[in-house]
């Protein structure tokens, strides 16, 4: 008999690297994207999308507080999820954002003051914060010029979509309201009520988003290439996600030059033709 086959069994080990970020590695990362201490800066985010964290949510808001220490930071707060005809009244103290965890734990710390919008709230820690929420119980649509939507164009801030799609870009809905793009929003009003942090209550009879077709904000986030090409926007990360920072201002000239193109650009996912933009000066962010 011929001698037993000798196999011999390599086994390979493969070591998974587990990153844990820690507040600082947060912090040089929001440098690194080119954010300043004293920007304005509007933030969507995904907590999911940004791994694991020493501390957790906490440490990722800690991060952003202490690093715009003197600026002004904003989370969208909004409750048009669960907010209705039905379930009417919408108190601020004490009402969920609908849009994830960093949002909810954010409200609640010391020194934050949320608007008053029954449907489209935020809220906001810093420089001029108590002046930026004012007046939101005055509007009857979800992101009026006045309001504060359009003050992050006034005041050119930042909008952050840190682990979100650009589908999730709430300006764009004020955007197409601002230019009167038609079949954006309800004919008529719903009736909702506001109590104020002193127990009143402000009747707020509301226009709501609306398209015969569905909602239009799927197709927001066709507007990608345009913005990076421009340099309206810019790549970067925070803790593992995906982020972009983007210019207010400048996105939003830029897509009212689109819309004035075609009221009805989001109405589907066809590209945005390149020699729109293409003339458009980039600008190297300071």
């Amino acid at each position: 008999m011929g001698q037993p086959v000798s196999f011999e069994l390599h086994i390979y080990l493969v070591e998974a690297v587990w990153v844990i970020y820690t507040k600082e590695d947060i912090k040089k990362q929001l440098s690194d994207i080119g954010l300043r201490s004293d920007d304005t800066v509007f933030v969507h985010s995904s907590m999911k999308a940004i791994g694991e964290v020493d501390g957790r949510a906490d440490t990722v808001l800690d991060a952003f507080i202490e690093y715009l220490s003197d600026g002004l930071l904003i989370f969208p707060t909004h409750t048009w999820r669960q907010i209705n005809e039905q379930n009417n009244v919408f108190d601020p103290g004490t009402e969920p954002a609908c849009v994830g965890i960093l949002p909810n734990l954010f409200m609640r710390r010391p020194g934050v003051v949320r608007s008053l919008h029954p449907t489209h709230s935020v809220a906001a820690l810093g420089r001029g914060a108590q002046e930026y929420v004012q007046g939101e119980e005055g509007w009857d649509t979800p992101c009026s010029r006045h309001g504060c939507y359009g003050k992050l164009y006034d005041m050119s801030a930042k909008v952050l979509f840190v682990g979100c799609s650009l589908k999730t870009n709430t300006i764009l809905h004020g955007v197409e309201e601002w230019n009167g793009i038609p079949n954006r929003l309800t004919d008529t009003h719903q009736l909702l009520k506001i109590r104020t942090p002193d127990g009143r209550f402000i009747d707020r009879p509301l226009r709501r988003h609306y398209h015969p077709s569905g909602d239009v904000s799927h197709n927001y986030d066709k507007i990608e290439d345009a913005l990076l090409e421009t340099g309206i926007a810019r790549l970067g990360r925070i803790g593992d996600a995906k982020t972009y920072v983007c210019d207010a201002r400048r996105m939003v000239d830029l897509v009212s030059s689109f819309l004035k193109r075609n009221p009805d650009l989001f109405l589907d996912q066809a590209p945005i033709p390149k020699h729109w933009y293409s003339s458009v000066q980039r600008t190297l962010w300071k």
